[in-house]
């Protein structure tokens, strides 16, 4: 095999995770297939590929060899290609084509720009019987062809939609039996004190035996950064989880997105004795509980970093310091979070609670200036604030729909059109059957007119698929009222609206002046646009 060249643009390869090579060989067939496709009519079917791999590495030539199949195929059948969905290192199974990143883009706004889905075999494009049904369904809503390479899927003919749902059936199956025997894997590898599968625990990794079974070893740094992070815990002024962050960071013991709550994660993780660990999915807080072995004791995998004194007095240490958190608000504790922006460091306002003689009062404080800022109170009061600055600007909007308008129907009546226009005016021409008699002639030219006339009402946007924006009746004052503060803070965040928070100092007073600003992008009204969901049910 020939030598590896990068044979794409950089534009090209961005859409792989690693730049996947091109052979000469390849990118001359490339480009010998996008000449034969310039030779195609300018109303040929638009194809789009859709590549897809599990697991990609650098020596990986499937994403080229799929899409090289998928563009013969393609000119086949004439059609033209718009665009490649390339997704790689993405699960078929954990990740339906709506959901993923190129495709999904593709499914979900770029509909019009193509008729047909290639793809290369079905379990490079789905591997669940559901997922294949909800395309099918999805594919004749709106007017498009699934069409497969290796397998006889193709939605025009009823044998295609039958096979779609058997190779389907066959390829969830498939999935469902990797799903078990993964599952099995793992439930039996949590009873041995060999390591056979996984990521070890922070503060371990994985070495080769000499019988070549991988085995686990203190990873020395972390045990360094860990004992350091017991010891300033533990002494008589305890340092914070934050200050523990801050040194570790400093010293290169830990990366820079190191962050208080995974540290504390780590040093609570009973793993750090060298026990066998697993998730315990009780309550809503992440922890890990020690795997019990056979015998009833624990399963150790691993000289300790901790003996069992230690790790007992630090988490005495952790709870002494632990705060108490309230209890979640169903809605979150911040409302309009990514809306109200501090004035003053660009970043979030968030409610904090604080404790007073055994009394809570909130406050919404920023994540970048000292201390939080100056504590803006009742935050409440803050959101109908923004509420009602929000229905004064854009409340009288109507709420606008996209729809999706297929051509097709338009299409076809043009054509019709041009085709019965074609046969008067050859009817009308010397020598002509409508030329005979004055009465033929003269009817002739009237119903030659009248589909003239016709054919100029034919909109030209009307014979193109396309999203059309649609009045549903309410204004957004409507809307909000119908779902509430969360259905108003949803949309600004969804269309860019920001409220900047000022806060400034009152003399003698405890409270700071608040002043709200909002900030509107140009095309709001284009933004608003609500887009319906055609796989909410699916998701």
């Amino acid at each position: 095999m020939g030598r590896r060249i990068r044979g794409r643009s950089a534009t090209d390869r961005r859409r792989y995770d690693v730049q996947t090579e091109w052979s000469r060989a390849d990118v001359a067939l490339l480009e010998e297939l996008r000449r034969a496709e310039a030779a195609l009519p300018d109303d040929a079917p638009r194809a789009l590929l859709s590549v897809r791999l599990s697991v990609l590495t650098e020596a990986t030539t499937s994403p080229i060899r799929q899409e090289l199949d998928l563009r013969r195929l393609a000119l086949d059948r004439g059609c033209r290609v718009v665009g490649v969905a390339s997704d790689l290192n993405v699960s078929a199974t954990k990740v339906p084509p709506w959901k993923r990143k190129e495709l999904g883009e593709w499914l979900n706004n770029r509909a019009p720009e193509f008729d047909e889905i290639l793809f290369w075999k079905l379990d490079r494009f789905v591997r669940r019987l559901t997922d294949l049904s909800t395309m099918i369904d999805w594919c004749l809503k709106y007017g498009k062809n699934l069409v497969s390479k290796h397998d006889s899927i193709d939605l025009t003919t009823a044998a295609g939609k039958t096979m779609a749902g058997i190779v389907g059936g066959i390829a969830e199956i498939e999935a469902a039996n990797t799903s078990t025997r993964v599952a099995s894997l793992w439930e039996y590898a949590k009873t041995q004190s060999d390591w056979l599968v996984g990521k070890p625990a922070y503060g371990y990794e994985t070495a080769g035996a000499g019988d070549g079974r991988a085995v686990i070893v203190i990873d020395k740094n972390a045990y360094r950064a860990l004992h350091w992070c017991r010891v300033a815990a533990t002494r008589a002024k305890p340092a914070s989880a934050r200050r523990m962050v801050k040194v570790l960071v400093r010293a290169g013991l830990c990366g820079p997105g190191l962050t208080a709550s995974t540290l504390l994660r780590r040093l609570r993780n009973p793993a750090l004795m060298g026990y066998r660990v697993e998730e315990d999915k009780n309550g809503g807080v992440r922890r890990s509980k020690v795997v019990l072995g056979s015998d009833a004791e624990p399963i150790r995998v691993a000289d300790p970093i901790f003996t069992e004194g230690e790790f007992r007095t630090l988490q005495a240490a952790l709870d002494r310091r632990a705060k108490n958190q309230p209890t979640r608000r169903p809605g979150g504790a911040t409302k309009f979070l990514g809306v109200l922006i501090c004035h003053d460091c660009d970043s979030n306002m968030t409610v904090q609670t604080t404790r007073v003689s055994g009394r809570s009062y909130q406050y919404l404080r920023c994540g970048r200036c000292k201390a939080g800022g100056p504590g803006a109170p009742h935050p409440d009061d803050i959101y109908a604030q923004l509420v009602a600055k929000v229905l004064r600007v854009l409340g009288d909007e109507p709420v606008m729909t996209r729809e999706y308008r297929q051509g097709a129907a338009a299409r076809a009546e043009r054509q019709r059109l041009e085709q019965s226009i074609g046969y008067y005016m050859t009817g009308l021409a010397p020598g002509g059957p409508f030329t005979t008699t004055p009465f033929t002639r003269e009817r002739a030219e009237r119903t030659l007119a009248d589909l003239i006339k016709q054919l100029e009402s034919v909109d030209p946007a009307s014979t193109q698929d396309r999203w059309v924006a649609v009045h549903n009746g309410k204004t957004f004052r409507e809307h909000w009222e119908e779902g509430g503060m969360e259905a108003m803070a949803t949309d600004l965040l969804r269309v860019g609206v920001r409220c900047v928070v000022k806060r400034t100092k009152v003399q003698g007073v405890r409270a700071p002046h608040v002043h709200l600003t909002l900030v509107i992008p140009d095309d709001v009204r284009s933004r608003l646009l609500l887009k319906r969901d055609d796989f909410a049910e699916a998701s």
